[in-house]
């Protein structure tokens, strides 16, 4: 007998195009605070390798010298696996019929097989060994992250989702702060810099999916498996989602400027700006925490004041070109001090942005029942920046004389283009 405490999901009865597969009731503050938590922490499994211990990991390895191009690899080869493995383990979690839940069960999965991967990174005496565990990493931490991002689509209320995503959207920073501190806490320590993210991350993503009032398929209604079903997995069709698809391509472009920061700063403070490497970790949490306070100050006020006024575009748009104006800052800073300015800049173009665009794409999705899958589509545009920056950053450098400002001046050209292709989008004002 199914158990009616949760909701249980009949494709028949799906919901329009912009609500909830079942309309939800409004959440209250206790799922908001677990909610956050979890993505908090699932971001921290992310960032603290991508921010510093990966760099650090690698450069111990091989070497200033050839650490970029080592670092591109792995990198590189690891974004390209979460592109695939983010729709792939959203699909899989839209088909899943199990008593615990559609979005549980592989929320649990992702956190024990992506920290088995981190594992491997620490542990790893060669190059190789590093990529074969941020790839088992990356696979799997892409499983939690698309059944915790569908959680948005399953539970909150259109009239809440400016709310909750603008709360959602100080996750990422908060979580890049833990991160650097937590790595320069245990400075010297490089198995302890790697593991205490995923023990300190896994807690709270665990207890979120014990409280989940997790959203149920009922077997009957599952759909049947088939060779097309499973390529579409990998894309929605611009015909049928041409706002989806314009909200694709200004998440990558944004994503792509944030990336080329993230890889490469821990370059850049070293050549361009002079830092003794043992400061590195110091250097990036202190332009992390200054970024921190103004994303969180941002992100609050621009999630409620785009559900007070019922608009996305506007803040999407002011976003990309404010965060764009930071990465010109950022490329012609010559001391500590200017990166600062540019990383507080940037917080204010990051922080209206992640207010407000999960919302949107949200809003915008083709079919609420393939939620999960069409979000992991849309995460590609937040993980093939990841493989394209340490792929192309290289060359950028190369013909820019090994300049590191050349590459963040590129950095805010894709940001201010990514503004630019929030414009044809016609479903939200």
């Amino acid at each position: 007998m199914a158990d009616m405490s949760r909701p249980t999901v009949s494709r028949a009865a799906a919901a329009p195009l912009t609500a909830t597969p079942v309309e939800a009731p409004r959440v209250g503050w206790v799922f908001i605070g677990l909610y956050t938590s979890a993505f908090i922490s699932t971001s921290l499994l992310f960032l603290a390798p991508l921010l510093v211990t990966l760099a650090l990991k690698v450069n111990s390895l091989v070497g200033l010298d050839a650490a970029p191009n080592s670092l591109a690899l792995v990198a590189g080869v690891g974004g390209l696996l979460s592109m695939f493995a983010n729709p792939f383990f959203g699909r899989m979690s839209d088909r899943t019929s199990s008593r615990l839940g559609m979005r549980r069960p592989w929320m649990v999965i992702g956190l024990a097989g992506g920290s088995l991967g981190i594992l491997v990174v620490a542990l790893a005496p060669t190059i190789p060994v590093v990529l074969v565990g941020w790839c088992i990493a990356q696979i799997f931490f892409n499983a939690l992250l698309a059944a915790e991002v569908a959680v948005l689509a399953d539970q909150v209320p259109v009239a809440q989702r400016g709310l909750v995503s603008g709360v959602l959207g100080v996750c990422v920073p908060i979580a890049s702060v833990t991160g650097t501190f937590l790595v320069k806490l245990f400075a010297g320590n490089q198995l302890t810099m790697f593991l205490a993210p995923c023990a300190i991350g896994g807690f709270f993503v665990l207890l979120f999916a014990a409280t989940l009032n997790d959203r149920r398929l009922v077997e009957a209604d599952k759909p049947p498996w088939s060779l097309r079903e499973f390529a579409g997995t990998f894309y929605v069709r611009p015909r049928n989602g041409p706002d989806f698809s314009w909200a694709f391509a200004s998440r990558f472009l944004f994503v792509l400027a944030y990336a080329f920061l993230t890889t490469y700063q821990a370059y850049y403070l070293l050549d361009r700006i002079g830092t003794a490497e043992a400061d590195v970790p110091r250097q990036i949490f202190l332009g992390t925490l200054v970024q921190f306070v103004v994303v969180v100050a941002a992100s609050l006020a621009g999630g409620v004041l785009s559900d007070r006024t019922r608009r996305r575009k506007v803040f999407v748009l002011t976003a990309s070109l404010v965060y764009g104006l930071a990465m010109f800052v950022i490329a012609v800073a010559t001391d500590f001090d200017g990166f600062l300015v540019g990383m507080a800049i940037g917080g204010l173009g990051f922080g209206l942005y992640v207010a407000v665009d999960l919302a949107l794409v949200v809003d915008v999705l083709p079919d609420n029942d393939s939620a999960a899958k069409d979000l992991g589509v849309f995460n590609i545009a937040s993980a093939l920046p990841y493989s394209v920056a340490p792929a192309i950053g290289p060359a950028i450098l190369a013909v820019g004389g090994g300049s590191y400002a050349v590459l963040y001046a590129v950095a805010g050209i894709c940001a201010v283009v990514g503004a630019l292709a929030i414009l044809p989008v016609r479903g939200v004002r």
